[in-house]
């Protein structure tokens, strides 16, 4: 698993998050892994659930979506649509692998923990919405496996309850996810600063489930520090999938991985004085010069001598002690650069 090794690494873990965008097609879904692959995501995440374990086939008030992406549908019937059938798991997993990625699923009740722990799975993801299921991340807690968990909606209150529960259990690798669960994220709902204030206060990496439209603020996570950053990812918008709105494309994906590989470098280190990219830019910086004529024994003034560039004169903080006395030693012709040997007098 790739998780570990990059946060000793302080490198950032990529998830691309199929969600339903398979629309229900096994072909799909396998044309989403290699997709992602392509990418260059580091992990490939479905979710486990079935309309049966995440709500009930009601069809009364209280299960009408009335807002947003999703609104005017019954929650079941939109699960039904959007859920990704069980036996793909192993078959997911296995093609996930193959192509160098990790696997990860989020499990929607207790029977979806059981389910995963007889594939194999390495580790869990909990949601948002499942954030205050006590039950289900104690569960998911004691099996000791590393878990990733969204805060979207969580007031501190009930984040710091999911800490203490998953750390009760005696699990210590944790990592939160700062996320806003509206579809898409509006720039201004991200609240990207809470990443480090949300360190600071529960103790744990942060990272981020980014909802919003594009890149941008993906970017300025990994500028924050975040160790992981979830991505959904479909193979087009066109097909108008339930979570296509939010996702990116494989091209928009590939430039994600390229954009936040290129931030960690920018990001590197601590620099001061001239890199060695800028030796050719460093000759050319300013110095003294003789910009007229000057004779043996002239007064060096504000007319004869400037401060102009390449750097391969004295340094300009001689400039005015040149003009408080100094004199020309000899013969100076105009464009040369001055050197103590050109200095006879100094004040």
């Amino acid at each position: 698993m790739k998780l570990l090794d990059y946060m000793q690494q302080h490198k950032t873990y990529l998830i691309a998050e199929m969600s339903g965008n398979h629309g229900g097609d096994l072909q799909k879904a396998l044309d989403i892994v290699h997709a992602a692959a392509d990418a260059g995501a580091d992990c490939l995440k479905i979710q486990t659930y079935t309309a049966d374990t995440i709500t009930i086939n009601c069809h009364t008030e209280p299960f009408w979506i009335q807002t947003g992406l999703w609104q005017k549908e019954y929650l079941y019937d939109l699960y039904l649509k959007a859920y990704t059938p069980w036996e793909w798991t192993p078959v997911l997993k296995a093609e996930a692998e193959k192509l160098g990625m990790d696997f990860l699923s989020t499990p929607f009740d207790l029977t979806a923990v059981d389910f995963l722990e007889e594939t194999g799975l390495e580790f869990y993801k909990i949601a948002s919405f499942e954030i205050i299921d006590i039950p289900l991340i104690k569960k998911v807690a004691q099996t000791g496996k590393p878990m990733i968990v969204s805060c979207g909606m969580a007031s501190e209150e009930e984040i710091q309850e999911a800490v203490d529960t998953i750390h009760a259990a005696g699990n210590e690798n944790l990592v939160l996810l700062k996320c806003c669960s509206a579809y898409p994220t509006d720039y201004a709902s991200m609240h990207l600063n809470s990443i480090p204030d949300m360190r600071r206060k529960f103790g744990v990496p942060v990272g981020l489930s980014d909802h919003s439209v594009g890149t941008l603020a993906d970017i300025a996570a990994v500028a924050l520090g975040v160790p992981v950053i979830e991505k959904h990812i479909c193979l087009s918008r066109e097909d108008k999938t339930v979570d296509g709105a939010f996702s990116l494309d494989k091209e928009e994906f590939k430039q994600l991985v390229s954009d936040v590989r290129n931030t960690e470098t920018a990001l590197r280190g601590i620099q001061y004085g001239p890199s060695a990219d800028e030796a050719q830019s460093y000759a050319h910086r300013r110095s003294l010069f003789a910009v007229q004529d000057i004779k043996a024994g002239e007064d060096f003034t504000a007319e004869n001598i400037r401060s102009i560039r390449p750097a391969c004169g004295l340094h300009t903080r001689y400039y005015e002690q040149l003009l408080n006395g100094g004199k020309a030693a000899r013969d100076i012709p105009f464009g040369t650069p001055l050197s103590w040997e050109d200095v006879s007098e100094q004040s």
